[in-house]
């Protein structure tokens, strides 16, 4: 059988390490027709990879779909740009990821044009190419098949990363041919409180599998999270301090504000302390978990704390100038952007604040920079030189990414798994991590994605591998 009679898939992750999650998928068919589809497309995060965001390593105008795993920034930045670039194909996403990515599109392009207004450099993308997006999206429903062409089906399965999230199987069919199955689990979380998430199906475990696996804490197991927030938010208050919570608008916010009932219900905060919870796309998120059509559980909706207000521009001078003890909730989780730019110079330098991040801080984010600057050292922030005499303070309990252990739980559940390509996490997290599924899982093959080289695959697993050339 000839090279141009073979049935086969290219694969490969257009994102170096964590943030702009952007995998290319190239199917090669044996009557010589080519199919290319994306699986996210996200904005970097990371300063030293920020230059990817304005290049598109392949035609845009060729992209045949798209597939979304979750409405994060660093998965859904750039569709708007990839639109600007000429796709004009459906992005495919699940219901509730269709109803909240318009809103985070929006609140993106707002932020870019803000960066690129202080850098004096061309937006991104306009408007236009937002509006463009939305209209593309088509939604889908979890654990229904969807034919997207005559070669290719898409089942979106529950993950509890976020409201939202899925696990997306796709697979590749000619006559003849064995199916050639792919397993994306996106950013994989096994559980949500707010939303269920179910096993994956016994069928799809059956199937001869690819699974394209992240690894953000593949270097960390389960029984290692250290549990911290509650006891260093009751010290900063017991001091008379000010607690600035760093959340992500969406999941984190809402579940940072359930944890702050939790403890008002527990007796451990007094619910006559003022809490504050601050970021117009978070509020946003927020009134959507209590309107419903989020398929939020029944004995979540109720979730936020007592003692509890919106910050908007018109009262968040107000909230500054308090001296009283008090928690303030805001966005964003990094730092680097949103109301975080005005709380964090204002308390940084106060020795009794409490700056509590709550999630990944990626490298050249505020966040990051703060992590690396001892107390009582000089750190720069938002163009001021000020001295950290705040205490700052990390926490990884609230994570929405699955532990290493937990993701070779995951994987032992696929009883034909021909190949796993490690993806999603820091250059030498996926090392570690990929040596570990050898280990503990022993699938057939073993490969780490990154832009340096593709992975051809068919039903049988890795064919060969092909060093970077993009098409």
């Amino acid at each position: 059988m000839g090279e141009k009679n073979r049935f086969y898939v290219d694969i490969m992750a257009l994102h170096p390490e964590v943030t702009g999650s952007c995998i290319l998928v190239i199917v090669k068919l044996p009557n010589e027709e080519t199919i290319r589809f994306v699986v996210d497309c996200g904005l970097f995060q990371e300063c030293l990879y920020s230059e990817l965001n304005s290049i598109l390593p392949f035609n845009a105008e060729n992209i045949e779909f798209c597939l979304i795993t979750h409405n994060h920034t660093d998965h859904i930045g750039r569709l708007p740009y990839m639109v600007k670039k000429g796709f004009s194909n459906k992005i495919y996403a699940t219901e509730c990821t269709c109803r909240l990515l318009p809103i985070a599109l929006k609140d993106s392009y707002k932020v870019l044009t803000d960066v690129s207004k202080r850098k004096n450099v061309k937006c991104l993308y306009d408007e236009t190419d937002v509006d463009k997006t939305v209209q593309l999206l088509e939604s889908c429903e979890y654990e229904k098949t969807i034919k997207i062409n005559k070669h290719i089906r898409a089942t979106f399965f529950t993950n509890g990363h976020l409201v939202g999230a899925a696990s997306i199987l796709v697979q590749i069919s000619y006559p003849g041919y064995e199916d050639i199955n792919l397993f994306f689990t996106g950013d994989y979380n096994n559980k949500n409180i707010f939303t269920e998430v179910k096993p994956i199906p016994e069928w799809v475990k059956e199937l001869p599998i690819t699974v394209i696996q992240e690894s953000t804490y593949g270097y960390m197991d389960s029984s290692e999270i250290e549990k911290t927030f509650e006891d260093n938010i009751l010290k900063c208050l017991n001091e008379d301090g000010t607690v600035v919570t760093l959340v992500f608008s969406l999941g984190r916010a809402q579940e940072i504000l359930y944890e702050l009932r939790k403890m008002q219900q527990e007796g451990k905060l007094s619910s006559e302390i003022p809490i504050y919870f601050d970021g117009k796309l978070a509020i946003q998120y927020t009134q959507l978990y209590l309107k419903g059509g989020l398929h939020i559980k029944d004995e979540m909706k109720n979730f936020l704390p007592e003692n509890l207000t919106f910050v908007n521009k018109g009262n968040r001078a107000e909230v500054l100038e308090s001296t009283d003890k008090k928690i303030i909730v805001t966005t964003s989780g990094m730092g680097s952007y949103g109301p975080a730019q005005t709380y964090i110079p204002e308390y940084i330098s106060r020795p009794k604040a409490l700056i509590q991040f709550t999630g990944y801080t990626a490298e050249g984010t505020l966040g990051r920079r703060l992590k690396d600057t001892k107390k009582g050292e000089m750190v720069q922030v938002g163009g001021l030189i000020v001295k950290k005499s705040a205490e700052v303070e990390y926490t990884n309990e609230y994570s929405a990414h699955a532990k290493a252990d937990e993701m070779i739980i995951f994987l032992n559940q696929f009883k034909n798994l021909k190949l796993v390509l490690v993806n999603h996490g820091e250059e030498d997290v996926k090392k570690v991590f990929a040596e570990r599924i050898v280990n503990e899982v022993n699938p057939k093959r073993v490969g780490i994605l990154d832009r340096e080289y593709f992975f051809r695959v068919n039903s049988y697993g890795l064919v060969k591998t092909l060093s970077t050339k993009f098409k």
